[in-house]
């Protein structure tokens, strides 16, 4: 087995272990609870699934980008919510039963939206945007949906097994998802210099801070409803992003400018999430008194 290999297995493990550790701390109705709000489910997948796959075309449109940078923004634009980002949501205040049901419901939704659209934009740009449902239900069902039922399994059957270890999981899954980035970020270096210029850093800028201010937008009148779904609408699946790309003549560079878009793009939110717990510990700390 390469190192290639033992990285792209650690990054896996660790994604996975990340959301089975969201399902040690949720309950199973939580993955249900978004179908009692259903005017907030359609904007949600509305906001990931149209506005934002809209919103990459026109970027790729308007800006003189680098093509791979192009093919990035719209996988990543197509592809569901990560699995490290209900961690990054709960903290911030968001709803679980919100969380858990948008990430399940575009993680299903995914199965047949990706390959469909992905192909339909791709012959579009003339590009190779193409995709499987049996990938995408793979990747999907490995890193979001069998580790997040185990984790609400567990949490059922052993409450006090599923409180005692949640933390030391999640402590352990974040580090060896750090290490494991590191010798990719090593390894690509020249790859990502290779594109910077051509408007890239604005266009990934914006692409994020439109997602942001869409999810913001439509997310409701409940303001941490609002912090889940910008979070969700500008921050999207690597792995699905990177097999929607997997056919691409520059392949390399192609999956470099994804975890480019994905690494910009998590630096560029950092103000928004400090803002929105600021403002859910206000909240918080007013219905205390």
């Amino acid at each position: 087995m390469t190192g290639a290999e033992l990285v792209a297995i650690a990054i896996q493990l660790s994604m996975a272990i990340i959301i089975f550790c969201v399902g040690l701390n949720a309950r199973f109705k939580d993955i249900t609870g978004v179908l009692a709000k259903p005017g907030l489910l359609f904007r949600s997948l509305l906001a990931m699934n149209v506005i934002m796959p809209a919103v990459a075309v026109l970027i790729a449109i308007w800006f003189d980008l680098n093509l791979v940078v192009e093919a990035a923004l719209i996988a990543m634009a197509l592809s569901p919510i990560p699995p490290i980002l209900p961690t990054k949501e709960l903290k911030a205040g968001g709803d679980p039963s919100y969380i858990l049901g948008v990430l399940v419901a575009a993680a299903l939704l995914s199965i047949v939206f990706v390959p469909l659209v992905s192909q339909l934009v791709g012959e579009f740009f003339g590009r190779p945007l193409r995709v499987s449902a049996a990938t995408v239900a793979g990747i999907v069902t490995t890193s979001i949906l069998m580790p997040l039922l185990a984790g609400l399994w567990l949490k059922r059957m052993w409450p006090s097994v599923a409180d005692r270890f949640a933390r030391p999981l999640s402590i352990f899954g974040t580090l060896l998802l750090i290490a494991a980035f590191i010798p990719v970020l090593i390894a690509e270096r020249r790859a990502f210099a290779a594109l910077v210029g051509s408007f890239t850093f604005v266009a990934i800028v914006a692409f994020v801070l439109i997602g942001l201010a869409v999810g913001h937008l439509l997310g409701g009148p409940d303001p941490d409803d609002r912090t889940v779904l910008a979070l969700s609408t500008a921050t999207r699946h690597p792995a699905v992003a990177m097999a929607i790309v997997h056919g691409a003549h520059e392949k390399q560079r192609v999956l470099a400018a994804v975890l480019l878009v994905l690494l910009v793009g998590s630096v560029v939110s950092v103000p928004y999430v400090k803002w929105r717990r600021r403002r859910h510990g206000a909240t918080a700390a007013g219905v205390r008194a």
